[in-house]
């Protein structure tokens, strides 16, 4: 677990990803953690739409979010989603990017079905894609989540969580 965090923190101090513990709500149990990551910074010029951002540095244009492992006990309560529900939030509506990919082995169908429960589009399959969990060459299932379509996938979130937003 040492290595795990030491690697996690080495990558954030080079602005390469933003590292999360995933925590049971008001203790300090940690069941989890997961990744904002390869984040990707574009500059102008180029034709940017309305309110995007054009110079290099301010915040990502895009990112990815994974690295996600839960404990057993965790798994199937609902921690999973509101933790990538906070974090699309400060993808999109603090930072603004224009796009989240999320990916998954395709062996994975626990993981697969988390993310397209999470309103994701599914991309396709690049074959042969990473070195897999097992030590095995794998194939990566890969999910996005555009900008304009994360206001409808919010409001859905929003609803599964039973959360209340602030008019």
């Amino acid at each position: 677990m040492a290595s795990y965090v030491g690697a996690a923190m080495a990558e954030q101090a080079e602005g390469h990803t933003m590292p999360f513990a995933i925590r049971w709500l008001n203790t300090d149990r940690i069941v989890g953690a997961t990744r904002l990551m390869n984040l990707e910074y574009w500059q102008g010029p180029m034709p940017w739409p309305p309110g995007s951002r054009s110079a290099v540095g301010e915040v990502p244009s895009v990112a990815d979010i994974g690295y996600t492992w839960l404990a057993a006990s965790a798994q199937g309560t609902g921690v999973n989603r509101e933790s990538k529900f906070l974090m699309l939030s400060l993808a999109f509506d603090t930072w603004n990017v224009h796009r989240i990919t999320l990916k998954a082995d395709v062996r994975n169908h626990r993981s697969r079905k988390a993310i397209e429960g999470l309103g994701a589009h599914f991309d396709g399959v690049r074959r042969r894609e990473s070195r897999g969990a097992d030590n095995t060459v794998r194939d990566t299932a890969f999910y996005s989540i555009l900008r304009e379509e994360w206001p409808a996938i919010r409001e859905r979130l929003v609803h599964r969580l039973g959360m209340v937003e602030a008019a």
